[in-house]
């Protein structure tokens, strides 16, 4: 069985070919500019550990599904979570300088190209799954499926939901609960529970695999935000590799200013119990999702 930095390596491999690297100084009619090109891979391949992709390509594996064949689709996750914090890092979101342990794009590219660079991803990660759609064309209802369901993890009912509202209660000091159930359901564990789903969409999963899976994803997505928030306040910031503190600072509606620390400790451990119920369908099989759950409780980073 693989285990998370496995799961990595082979996502990593797949996106140093995709998007293209143009050199710097080169204009062809049908490729993207090279400035475009070098402001999306300074993003791309900033590190990470690549958990989106890698748990969708596990699910897949799970499900006794082909891992090479939902490869560019685990990819097209990962630029789409690359754009989100592009976007978020934006002085006009959450205005960070620091992203992964290195400066963040706009800090580098300015502004618009930082925009333009996650507008890049974005496309890029839908043009990306479509071209591995046409190269199956007997199996395209699947592939349509899986896209759907990543376009809805990501879109104006999920990821770009969450953020709107995020920003709402920021800017308006909002401390209402279910805004923040909402704001976490959609701005973080969409985007767990919808690539998840897209793996069972391309295994032809059953509707028992596609339910355990939803629910071990939104409780594992709702898991990660959590002790986000903790590491927020309780954190090392070399750790972390980003700006801490700043969601006290700015009256960000968190778990820790809604349930205050011990409160959110608590929400941990009832929604790590969540996500290990959710996987009992599949047994011993699920040993890497069971143990994402555990290594998440005692997170550091």
């Amino acid at each position: 069985m693989r285990d998370l930095k496995a799961w990595a390596e082979i996502v990593n491999r797949r996106l140093v070919e995709i998007p293209a690297v143009i050199p710097k100084g080169r204009y062809a009619i049908g490729e993207m500019p090279w400035l475009l090109s070098q402001s999306m891979r300074y993003s791309l391949s900033a590190g990470g550990k690549r958990l989106r992709p890698s748990m969708l390509l596990a699910a897949v594996e799970l499900l006794g599904g082909d891992v090479e064949y939902a490869l560019d689709y685990a990819c097209a996750v990962e630029m789409i979570h690359t754009y989100s914090l592009i976007h978020d890092d934006l002085p006009g979101m959450d205005n960070d300088t620091l992203r992964r342990g290195r400066p963040t794009n706009h800090v580098v590219f300015g502004e618009g190209q930082a925009i333009l660079a996650g507008d890049g991803l974005l496309n890029c990660a839908f043009e990306t799954m479509l071209a591995a759609a046409v190269k199956k064309p007997e199996r395209a209802l699947d592939a349509l499926l899986a896209i759907r369901e990543i376009a809805t993890g990501a879109g104006v009912t999920g990821m770009i939901a969450g953020q709107v509202m995020d920003l709402y209660c920021e800017r308006n000091q909002s401390q209402d609960i279910r805004a923040l159930e909402y704001i976490q359901r959609n701005k973080t564990a969409c985007m767990f529970i919808y690539p998840l789903r897209a793996a069972a969409r391309l295994c032809c999963a059953d509707e028992k695999s596609l339910d355990a899976l939803t629910r071990y994803g939104s409780a594992f997505g709702l898991l990660f935000q959590a002790t986000d928030d903790l590491l927020d306040v309780t954190g090392d910031q070399e750790n972390m590799g980003k700006t801490l503190g700043k969601d006290t600072e700015s009256g960000k509606l968190t778990c820790v200013s809604a349930y205050g620390i011990e409160g959110t400790r608590a929400l941990v451990k009832k929604l790590h119990s969540e996500a290990i119920e959710a996987l009992n369908i599949f047994g011993e099989k699920a040993a890497f999702f069971a143990g994402l759950v555990n290594d998440m409780v005692n997170r550091e980073k």
